[in-house]
């Protein structure tokens, strides 16, 4: 089965034959990186098995933390995970084996912990201490908890998985391609993931990430503002971050669906001027231009509400695209199911 399809022939965006707008209302994240690698949503006693092993692998390998503590607060946060990654890798002795268990069981490992990285970086960046990761929690909280240190409201965590959700199996992108290139060269998952990651970081700028989309809301400052700040951007050629996408040319299904999860978290977060920023936005560049925002404007805004910095943006979504590219380097390796 097709790993992700998008466009006019399926009417949305769908990962493994399911529409990924359905799967972030009713399947947590753990369940939808379930189906990305083994082709179906899993029972009962499958995902209980996935969550225990996951779990049981989100601490961090001292040898790696030592590493991060040792990298400068101006290193780029996307370096950091990339060198982590290669860590893993370089301490995994079964790094090169490309067997169908032991790709899932890398794959795996790497999304346990990839959030106990992205977390620890993000607070040192703040002068404070790693959280270590609570094991009773799902995905989706503990990741928050070791990011700002405790488990915020639970339509916070709910947003934030249905991000997760929404952005998993993002495969139609160039960090997947540039994982399956580098899989074709070089049987190593750690390798193509930290290719990917590389690709990720270089599309920043053109995504909207990296902070542009927050310092747009910024610059525009109250949705009065909004068509003369689109018209005299239009007319100094200026690219708007965050609108235009090459395969949904009528939207992006998932759009919709995370400005439901954007409305929730702006309600709790007093980011009621945001919102409105967010939807004039969409309507003037809608009658103006014609294009329709992308995942990455509701994305960034809704992370900057729940408390990341912009460079934390492109981490979390490595962690969201993580169950995608490495199903994609299975099927590269003929392992996929």
């Amino acid at each position: 089965m097709t790993l992700c399809m998008a466009g006019p022939e399926c009417g949305s965006l769908t990962v493994r034959g399911h529409s990924v707008v359905e799967l972030s209302r009713w399947h947590s994240f753990e369940e939808v990186a379930y189906l990305l690698w083994h082709g179906q949503l899993p029972g009962r006693d499958e995902i209980l098995a996935q969550v225990r092993g996951e779990r049981g692998q989100r601490a961090i390998d001292p040898v790696i933390a030592a590493a991060i503590a040792d990298e400068q607060c101006t290193a780029h946060p996307m370096d950091v995970l990339r060198t982590a990654v290669t860590l893993l890798g370089a301490n995994d002795p079964a790094g090169h084996d490309a067997s169908p268990a032991a790709i899932r069981a890398t794959a795996l490992r790497l999304s346990a912990v990839l959030p106990s990285v992205i977390a620890m970086d993000h607070r040192r960046r703040h002068g404070l201490g790693a959280v270590m990761p609570r094991s009773h929690l799902s995905y989706a909280a503990n990741f928050l908890c070791m990011a700002f240190g405790k488990v915020p409201a639970p339509q916070i965590v709910a947003a934030f998985e249905a991000t997760l959700v929404l952005y998993a199996g993002h495969g139609l992108n160039d960090p997947a391609i540039t994982s399956q290139a580098v899989t074709s060269a070089a049987p190593d998952v750690y390798t193509a993931v930290a290719a990917a990651i590389d690709a990720r970081k270089s599309r920043d700028p053109l995504s909207g990430l990296s902070g542009s989309v927050i310092e747009t809301i910024n610059e525009i400052a109250i949705a009065d503002n909004v068509r003369p700040w689109v018209e005299e951007a239009l007319a100094d050629g200026r690219q708007i971050p965050g609108f235009g996408h090459g395969v949904h040319e009528h939207g992006d299904p998932r759009v919709r669906a995370m400005r439901a999860a954007l409305g929730k978290i702006a309600a709790l977060r007093g980011g009621q001027d945001v919102l409105e920023i967010y939807d004039a936005l969409t309507a003037v560049m809608d009658e103006v231009t014609g294009l329709h925002p992308n995942l990455q404007y509701p994305v960034a805004l809704a992370c900057h509400l729940i408390g990341f910095d912009a460079a934390a943006f492109s981490p979390v979504l490595v962690a969201a695209c993580l169950p995608g590219w490495t199903a994609d380097i299975a099927g590269q390796y003929g392992t996929s199911s």
